[in-house]
């Protein structure tokens, strides 16, 4: 990895970490329907003038229900759960959540595709849940906040996104191979934007939102989608898939960071616990780390 792409995937973690403090910050005026909708649509309005210049428009054709699909699953569901999630939860907490996409990208795989784990991943799959299953219990409440969402609840709307995402992974692999990466990171925007009209229209704030609100959205839809969506498909082509995954170990730290800087949120002891064992989780799982192979001794 050269310095200029270390430098790419810094800022790409960067970016997707910084969506967790926008979220916050705009879920509250917009509700959660409208920011997505929002994000999206601003995205599309960015990638989809670069798809036609680059004459993908046949492609996006060709192949519109696959790439639709994959804007539903990959960006419209989980875009509105960690908006309904920032209702409750700190932007660490979502973001460390986040990080288990692929875990569940790895267990679909398995499942779906006959992937087979190796004991790395096994490992990987067990710490990473035990992780989870440690920071659900220490914020588990059913009992509703301040914006009638409880954290068991944001809790569960974060892995649910997570497993849209990590399904889509999957999804993507099988039916969008040889696709130009351009056509599903446009298309799968526009296709979440056209599937989010209705709800937005229906559910738009009765209240004008703040201008910090709208500013937040904006850096959703420019920064953490449009411009991050060609950063990482950059890295992709230049790295390879294994770097370019640990983007995933990145992101909550930038979370954490954002979050204790512009919001004052705190790092406790057990977040910090179980984010530890979450992002090692993430590692064996991505095969970032792996256990060394032993060899039989000959004589």
């Amino acid at each position: 990895m050269t310095p200029h792409n270390l430098a790419e995937l810094l800022l790409l973690a960067a970016l997707w970490g910084a969506s967790f403090l926008f979220m916050r910050l705009g879920a509250e005026d917009f509700g959660p329907v409208a920011l997505t909708a929002v994000r999206v649509g601003g995205a599309a309005l960015c990638l989809m003038p670069w798809l036609l210049l680059q004459g993908h428009a046949a492609a996006l054709r060709r192949h519109w229900r696959a790439v639709a699909l994959v804007g539903l699953v990959n960006s419209a569901l989980p875009f509105l759960l960690f908006g309904v999630a920032a209702l409750a939860l700190n932007a660490g907490l979502s973001a460390i959540l986040n990080a288990t996409t692929s875990m569940w990208a790895a267990l679909i795989a398995w499942v779906w595709l006959g992937d087979p784990l190796s004991r790395s991943r096994s490992v990987g799959l067990a710490l990473g849940f035990a992780g989870v299953l440690g920071l659900a219990w220490d914020k588990a409440s059913l009992k509703p906040g301040e914006h009638g969402v409880s954290a068991t609840l944001a809790i569960a709307a974060c892995l649910a996104a997570a497993l849209c995402y990590g399904f889509a992974a999957n999804y993507a692999q099988r039916r969008l191979q040889g696709v130009p990466p351009m056509v599903v990171a446009a298309g799968s925007q526009l296709a979440a934007s056209l599937a989010l009209a209705l709800p937005a229209w229906r559910l738009w704030p009765a209240a004008v939102p703040s201008a910090t609100a709208w500013a937040s959205a904006a850096g959703l839809a420019v920064l953490c989608t449009a411009l991050a969506y060609v950063l990482y498909f950059r890295l992709l082509a230049n790295v390879g898939p294994a770097r370019a995954s640990t983007v995933t170990l990145l992101i909550p730290l930038f979370a954490v960071v954002w979050g204790a800087v512009f919001l004052g949120e705190t790092l406790t002891w057990p977040l910090l616990l179980g984010s530890t064992v979450i992002l090692l989780g993430t590692a064996l799982t991505t095969g970032i780390l792996q256990f060394r192979q032993t060899r039989p001794t000959t004589r």
